[in-house]
């Protein structure tokens, strides 16, 4: 829930292996809103952003205690930088000139702009995360610049339900169906080849301990989810990939 600390959420994982990266301490603060005591050369980092009240509904009185907290605002968040949340669309403003976007961001940027600048052909783009929701405005944008579209990640079986597979209990945004057919149906008008998963590794949990098997993409039973692509899928994408000259 938003505002609220939830464990799995945390981001005490990152904290011990920035201490490890960096060779030295790096503290997790809970509580940072009203400021973070550091000596010279000390690491912190503050926790999940989601946990505090505010943070989805673009709350500006957040904003800005969140930038009291230091003199350069960088954005790098590429997966998230599109959402109307406080740690992202109103901070920058209360920076000035001191707000910049940071590498991650910039690679996303240049690899957009190659695709959609350049024209050479063919061009191939590679599309994964958990949710069409929120890649709908680039496939939409990148349908009329590329010619091949791989798909992958949980949104893999958002696209295999709409078209009648069995997707189990992987991820799958049941009210994005239809957007996933008209996505399918606005690919093959541009004459642009969508290719997804044919074979999928599934689970009988989401655990380091569940017991795993590789199977069709559009038979997974109930029980079990969908978590990577499968060999023969690896395989084709492998394929089509060293074909193509112009990558996203």
């Amino acid at each position: 829930t938003a505002g609220e600390f939830d464990a799995k959420f945390s981001l005490e994982p990152v904290a011990k292996h920035l201490t490890k990266l960096l060779g030295q301490p790096v503290s997790l603060v809970a509580n940072w809103l009203d400021g973070v005591e550091l000596e010279d050369g000390e690491v912190a980092l503050c926790e999940n952003v989601r946990f505090n009240e505010g943070e989805k509904e673009n709350d500006e009185a957040l904003s800005k205690k969140m930038a009291a907290l230091c003199d350069v605002c960088v954005q790098d968040a590429f997966g998230t930088a599109h959402r109307a949340h406080a740690s992202t669309t109103i901070v920058a403003q209360f920076f000035e000139d001191k707000k910049c976007f940071g590498y991650l961001l910039a690679q996303e940027i240049e690899s957009i702009q190659r695709v959609m600048q350049t024209g050479e052909k063919p061009v191939l783009a590679v599309l994964g995360g958990a949710k069409v929701s929120s890649k709908i405005t680039i496939i939409e944008n990148i349908l009329d610049k590329v010619d091949h579209l791989i798909i992958g990640g949980g949104m893999t079986f958002t696209f295999i339900k709409a078209q009648g597979g069995s997707v189990g209990d992987s991820i799958c945004e049941d009210d994005k169906m239809a957007l996933a057919l008209d996505i399918l149906k606005q690919a093959e008008a541009k004459n642009v080849k969508i290719h997804l998963p044919v074979d999928v590794l599934v689970a009988n949990a989401f655990s380091n301990d569940a017991e795993t098997k590789v199977m069709d993409v559009t038979k997974i039973p109930d029980g079990w989810q969908g978590l990577d692509a499968g060999p023969k899928s690896l395989e084709n994408f492998k394929k089509i990939i060293m074909e193509k000259k112009r990558y996203a």
